[in-house]
Formats: C-alpha cells, structure tokens, sequence
C-alpha cells in the first residue's frame, strides 16, 4: 500500500492540493486507500483512483449533463445560464463596483445595470426590483401592502410549491389574512368585487404553474380585476417577459402588465432563463414603494446575481430559449449520431420532453434521444461525469431536448464508460 505522504508528493496532484486544499486531497487518498484495502482496486492503482476521483472545483455540487428532457429541472438547478451570464459570474466575484459610482466617488444605486437592463426588457413596466427569489418578491409584495390587512385570493389558486411549501401559509406569514372567493373550480369577477372592503390590502392572482385543472372551470384574468379599488398583484411564476409562440397560455409580464394589473412577480431562473432571482414589475409608485420597504434589505440579491441577470438579459439567446426553439429534424439527426457512437444496446428513439420547474404545465415538447437498459440509469448519475436520464417504460432513456449539443461527446463518453 502506497504510504499517504508519497501519494500526495505526486505531481499530478499539485494542481488539486492549490484548488481544494491538502487536507481535502488527503480525504480522497485513504477513500482510494481503503477501496485497496477491501480488494476493489489494486494497491499500485492507488494514485491513479486519486487522479480520476479528483473534484473539478473545492465546492461538492458537481456539473451533471440533463438528459431528463426536463429543460427547467428543479433538482438540477433550473436554468443554464448563458455563456455571457458565467463570464459574468466570474468577473464579479472580484472587487466590483456593484454599489459605487466610479465618476463621482460616492455611493451608486446598487445593481443599476441589472435592473436598466430589466426595464428595458419590460418597457410597460413603470417601475422594476430584484429579490433572491421568486417567493420573496411576493413576500415582499404582500407585507409591504396587505400586513395586518386581508389579501383576496381565489379558492382554486391556494397552491403548494416546491419542497412541500404552501402558498397560504407563506402570505399568512407576513402578518396578512387571506380572504378566499369562488369555488376550487371556478370563480367570478363578481366573488372578488363583493369581498373587497375597507381592510383590502391588494387582490392576489397566482398562476397554476404545476398542474392544470379542466373541465367545469373559470377563473378572473389579473386584467378584469382592475378598477375596483386596491392593487392587483399578479404572480405569474415562470418568469416570461414577453408572449412565446409554443407557449399560448403561458402568462408573460408584458401582456399583464398592459391588462392592467398593478404589479407582476416572476422567477428570473425559470423561462427568462438567468440565476435565481425574484422579479417585480409594475407602477413606479408601487415598485418604489416595495423598494423603500425595511423588508427589501433582507431580501436584495448579491452581486453575483446582478452580474448573470443583467447579462441573460442583454447577451446572446440563453439555452432555455434554444432548447424550447430547437428543430425537431435536428434532435432525431443528433439522436441516431449518438445512438450510433454509442453502439448496441443503444437505440434512438422519438419521445416527449416537457418544460419544467413550475412552467407551461401539461404543455408536450416533442424530443428525441437514445434509449438504453433500464440498469444504465444508475451507472450513469454514479459516473465521473454525471448523466442524469429519466427512466420511461423499462428503458433508461436520454432526452437531447434538455441536452446542448456541445455536451453530446460528453454523454458519448459517460455512456461507453457506463456499459459492461
């Protein structure tokens, strides 16, 4: 058994020990010591286990390649950012002059450029704000115009989030008292009117991001709420801007907005396709005053954001939109390259992707891939290069949908290393 100390004096190691660390490298020196230990790898293998075991950065989220057919998959992040976006990312991590004006030396309006570039995009909006989430941007919608007042909310739009999170009890958290009109299914203009009252702090509608309900329905559009006396906040999730083709009964900021609701909340790492963020958009009187809240310190998103937002908005087309733009002909032509690469047991195949992370739920993307043995899935999230694939009908299948075509060789190689 190689000692430890000789191990770590190997010289292809020297470029690990500067970025994790001696004592993060010494950790994956006895892993690979005890594996020889217990006779799965051979003693004189030893420094070669530590070499391909090495972690790319010091942080343990490792990159994965999406295969899922997912585009906005949850687990795995939700959007990609663009190329402009890391090279954003990157660039701040330094000293920047994120809060600072650099001609006249005193303190600047934080994030100017992320929230120019913001408006810009949304030119109906009077006024924008960025929050960490897309939770808090309603949270700080709601205290700051219904704590201690009534919220009025359709019955059918009391929705549960992610991670078990339950809408009533997130707005019933800032000290607001939700009002609830209509049926689990339907719900009237006139439900809304009779309940609004002198203790109305706002009326809230919530878009349905994560499932759809049919049959004998009707809801109120954020548009047709206006004019009875109280802000309409519109909560649209997914964070679109602007109408998208194969999108139709996708809510955008820009339609809302011109329907009359009062204020618009949406995440900025959904559908815009940029970092986590949450996004107000709405009447300049009313964006300020969220903005002037106490409550917005707590809520305001670091420098690093700023930087990947105000590039997903300005740069080049961001992967989400390709995905959802890609030319069916072009997936089928990639699937059989891959399939063909790959060799047997490989096998391309049609399927259907679908949007993800709480957007365009029910909406069917037609994809295609390669399908593999069910037993693949698990080798391939448990590879040096992680492949995430769903599992569909007895087969592990890889959906290029979600997949950028820079990471097909990738997905070859972890594929071919997976196989027996």
């Amino acid at each position: 058994m190689p000692r430890t100390d000789t191990v770590l004096a190997d010289a292809r190691l020297e470029p690990a020990l500067a970025t994790l660390g001696r004592a993060r490298v010494k950790e994956i020196v006895v892993a690979a010591q005890d594996r020889a230990r217990a006779g799965e790898i051979a003693p004189e293998a030893v420094a070669d286990e530590v070499f391909a075991s090495l972690p790319p950065t010091a942080a343990s989220m490792r990159p994965v390649v999406n295969a899922t057919g997912v585009l906005l998959h949850t687990n795995l992040g939700r959007a990609p950012l663009s190329a402009a976006a890391q090279d954003a990312l990157v660039s701040a991590a330094g000293t920047t002059d994120v809060e600072l004006d650099l001609v006249s030396g005193g303190r600047g309006r934080r994030g100017a450029g992320a929230l120019e570039a913001l408006a810009a995009a949304v030119p109906d909006a009077g006024g924008v704000h960025v929050t960490n989430n897309g939770a808090a941007a309603l949270i700080l919608a709601a205290t700051a115009l219904a704590i201690g007042r009534e919220i009025i909310i359709a019955r059918g739009e009391m929705v549960e989030i992610g991670d078990g999170f339950r809408l009533p009890d997130l707005l019933e958290s800032t000290g607001a008292r939700l009002r609830e009109v209509g049926t689990t299914n339907r719900v009237h203009r006139a439900d809304y009117a009779d309940a609004v009252g002198p203790d109305t702090g706002m009326i809230l509608k919530v878009h349905p991001s994560n499932f759809v309900v049919t049959g004998f329905t009707s809801s109120v559009p954020a548009g047709s709420l206006t004019g009875l006396g109280v802000p309409v906040v519109s909560d649209i999730g997914s964070g679109l801007l602007a109408p998208h083709p194969l999108l139709p009964d996708e809510p955008d900021a820009a339609t809302e907005l011109r329907a009359g609701a009062s204020l618009v909340t949406a995440s900025g790492d959904k559908l815009l396709g940029g970092p986590q963020a949450g996004l107000l958009l709405g009447e300049a009187t009313l964006v300020h005053r969220l903005r002037r809240h106490p409550l917005a310190r707590a809520l305001r998103v670091d420098k690093l954001t700023l930087a990947a937002l105000e590039a997903t908005l300005r740069g080049p087309e961001v992967p989400v939109r390709s995905m959802l733009s890609v030319d069916l002909g072009a997936l089928r032509a990639r699937a059989a390259e891959v399939a063909a690469r790959i060799g047997a047991p490989a096998e391309a195949i049609d399927c259907v992707a679908q949007v993800g992370g709480g957007g365009a739920p029910g909406v069917e993307l037609p994809s295609a891939g390669v399908a593999l043995p069910v037993d693949l899935a698990a080798r391939l999230r448990g590879g040096a290069d992680p492949v995430v694939a769903r599992v569909e009908q007895g087969r592990c299948v890889l959906d290029l949908r979600s997949v950028p075509p820079e990471a097909d060789e990738r997905l070859v190689a972890a594929v071919s290393a997976a196989l027996p």
